[in-house]
């Protein structure tokens, strides 16, 4: 997700430009197991479906974040859409680890249907149930069909691009170093995965 050292046209690789053509919506993951609790901000989720009867979401959850955990243990995870001036969200569960601290302490104690914390904030939630899992070397890619959802309010959501652009610059600091050593963990297990399969 993050890196909005931008840098101008002219200096971006090809591929990154294309990455950089379109502002994809921010969307927070929460899972829940037993007693243990989490989220996390994603940086991969997609529609899967068009079947309105038969709507489905995939993600991609790297697999030393506590919130993979949860998922694996539980089979479900909720997927919320935040409001578009909602960035303490993005701080709240983007910037801290969950094997470390409880991003949802403090927050009203919600449930949706299938389990899952119910981020009380949100714009719109899915609940959303595995029914296939691939693992990709550094993330493991969830199938998921989606179970429930609501819109709470109505109104534009927060975008990357959004969030890039509104982030104070210490926040903005503080994004970019942890993807920068996500992309270091990343980058070794893709390797790994690629050479194992060779």
């Amino acid at each position: 997700m993050p890196q909005d050292s931008r840098p101008d046209r002219n200096q971006r690789d090809p591929i990154s430009e294309v990455f950089h053509l379109y502002d994809p919506p921010v969307w927070l993951v929460t899972a829940r197991h037993g007693d243990r609790r989490g989220g996390l901000i994603a940086t991969l989720a997609v529609r899967a479906s068009i079947v309105p009867e038969l709507p489905r979401m995939v993600i991609g959850i790297a697999k030393h974040h506590h919130t993979w955990g949860l998922i694996k243990a539980s089979g479900t995870f909720a997927l919320h859409l935040l409001r578009l001036d909602d960035l303490d969200a993005v701080w709240r569960f983007g910037l801290a680890s969950g094997h470390h601290t409880d991003k949802l302490a403090g927050l009203p104690e919600r449930l949706t249907p299938e389990g899952n914390p119910l981020y009380p904030n949100a714009r719109a939630w899915l609940d959303c149930r595995v029914e296939a899992h691939m693992d990709a070397g550094d993330r493991t890619l969830y199938l998921a069909e989606v179970r429930g959802g609501a819109v709470l309010t109505r109104g534009p959501v927060l975008g990357v691009g959004t969030l890039l652009g509104s982030a104070p610059s210490e926040r903005l600091a503080e994004l970019n170093r942890l993807y920068r050593a996500d992309q270091v963990l990343d980058s070794t297990a893709i390797q790994a995965w690629r050479q194992a399969r060779e």
